[in-house]
């Protein structure tokens, strides 16, 4: 705990944190020039257009005005930085090239408003971003230098890790980030779960997983957004959420770079856990932009009994 004379936690701010983590000064300026973005995404999920902007992302989904509004936010904010090389969003079709690559440089995958389609009925969103150095951003997950995401909901928090255990952030009412929660942790099981998908399209597998977590109490909570079930998770420190391989859907839903890989180096940073079913989310190498994997994250005996039933190892 700090111990400062007349600081709390609650008054410690993220860029003096950042700092007394022990990381360089550009990698600091990237994770703060983010936080500041997102100050400005806030202010137009509470007061932007939310119909639609008349286009549609790489991957056919139909995009909100707060979509193309969030993204250029942050795409413009990281530019501005000048220790950005190369920049790669949900929203925009190829990795941006900022500057060339350069040392102490680092590329960011940003999902810029995670869960649009549900502002209009004013439930809660977020921001996730994970953070490389140089300027490959086609690697595995477990080579980030930082993750991060920011959820938008009665308050606003970011939750961040730099691999020196996870913290969260509360913007207060000077619109400045400070500390409330330390080495946030997971316990080895939980008795929450957050199924996605159709359940009339599991496999037989998933389903008897999903029926072993109703057996033994656990309590279904979905909202729909994927950074609210993962800071649920996370908060409470217990749970899993899982977006398994679907019939006709064998890679699932969610992508890696943008949603996955930031998720899972978070929760792996609490003593959780993060799959496929097969492997650790963190070891997949990526083969695309769109690169999608199914996934169960959260407490890791969870997420190796979501394994067992996956491998058929429980009858």
């Amino acid at each position: 705990m700090y111990s400062e004379p007349g600081k709390t936690k609650f008054q410690i701010d993220l860029r003096r944190h950042l700092r007394e983590q022990d990381i360089c000064e550009n990698l600091i300026h990237v994770i703060c020039e983010i936080a500041e973005a997102c100050k400005y995404v806030i202010n137009a999920v509470r007061t932007g257009d939310l119909g639609v902007a008349g286009t549609s992302n790489l991957y056919g989904e139909e995009q909100l005005a707060l979509d193309v509004l969030s993204d250029r936010i942050l795409k413009k904010r990281l530019i501005h930085t000048g220790v950005v090389c190369n920049i790669a969003s949900e929203e925009m079709d190829e990795i941006y090239q900022a500057q060339a690559a350069a040392d102490g440089l680092y590329s960011v995958a940003y999902d810029p408003l995670d869960g649009s389609s549900l502002v209009d009925v004013n439930l809660a969103v977020g921001t996730i971003v994970s953070i490389y150095k140089g300027s490959d951003l086609l690697q595995p997950g477990r080579n980030q230098v930082a993750a991060m995401y920011v959820l938008y909901g009665p308050r606003v928090s970011l939750v961040y890790s730099v691999g020196k255990g996870v913290y969260e952030f509360t913007l207060n009412q000077l619109m400045e980030f400070t500390l409330t929660r330390e080495n946030v942790t997971m316990k080895p099981a939980g008795d929450i779960y957050s199924p996605g998908g159709l359940r009339n399209k599991y496999t037989p597998e998933n389903e008897k997983f999903i029926r072993f977590l109703e057996d033994k109490g656990c309590k279904l909570r979905y909202s729909g957004g994927f950074v609210p079930d993962i800071n649920q998770v996370l908060m409470k420190g217990k749970g899993i959420f899982m977006y398994p391989a679907l019939q006709g859907s064998p890679k699932g839903k969610l992508r890696l770079l943008f949603e996955l890989n930031p998720m899972a180096y978070l929760i792996e940073q609490a003593g959780g856990a993060a799959s496929n079913g097969v492997i650790d989310i963190l070891d997949i190498q990526p083969e695309s932009l769109d690169h999608r994997a199914p996934v169960y994250i959260g407490c890791r005996d969870d997420v190796e009994k979501a394994k067992d039933f996956l491998n058929n190892k429980v009858k």
